[in-house]
């Protein structure tokens, strides 16, 4: 039986790390800014950024068939609140070390078992990655999908140019049928061929 399908608020993804602008155009919800970046919430992402976005399965096996090699996590901030640890990340590819994936993480530590918050909490691999190699029960719920036009903040840790126009999602992970993360999740531009 599959879980009960939750949502994400992106606001609380966002405002672990960023304050919302109070100038912030909102347009029913659909659209949030921040020093991050402004988001407007779509129905579907375009080509190639519908296959690394519009789907159920983690990021890191994703961009990693897109790309053609294994990634490695950068941790830029991490939040420890109680039993939530959230966390701020970009993914890099290991060859070639283009930045690949900026996200927000916000997981609930009472979820996993002690072996696997354990890898995820030593900040040296993929998230999605610690729970493949752990055989962790999983789902992923896609949950929002966003046009996501580049704040200061992800213009310089994505390397990108301010006002870029960038996509992500928001996702949810249950781990054993229990929902225990949530995600923001932006690709980085792909050079037209």
């Amino acid at each position: 039986m599959s879980p009960k399908k939750l949502s994400i608020e992106i606001e609380h993804l966002v405002g672990q790390f960023y304050s919302l602008s109070e100038e912030a155009d909102r347009d029913a919800a659909t659209r949030l800014g921040s020093d991050l970046a402004t988001f407007e919430s779509i129905t579907s992402a375009p080509p190639p950024f519908d296959q690394l976005l519009d789907h159920h399965k983690h990021m890191t096996v994703t961009v990693e068939a897109f790309h053609g090699q294994k990634v490695d996590v950068v941790v830029h901030r991490t939040k420890r609140v109680d039993n939530w640890y959230s966390r701020e990340i970009t993914l890099v590819t290991q060859q070639d070390k283009k930045i690949v994936q900026y996200g927000i993480v916000r997981l609930n530590v009472d979820q996993l078992s002690e072996p696997v918050w354990s890898r995820i909490e030593s900040e040296a691999i993929p998230l999605g990655r610690v729970l493949i190699e752990h055989n962790v029960l999983r789902q992923v719920q896609l949950c929002g999908l966003w046009r996501v036009s580049a704040g200061p903040s992800l213009a310089s840790l994505m390397q990108v140019e301010k006002g870029e126009t960038l996509f992500g999602r928001t996702a949810l992970i249950y781990c054993d049928g229990d929902p225990a993360i949530e995600l923001l999740e932006i690709v980085a531009p792909v050079p037209a061929d």
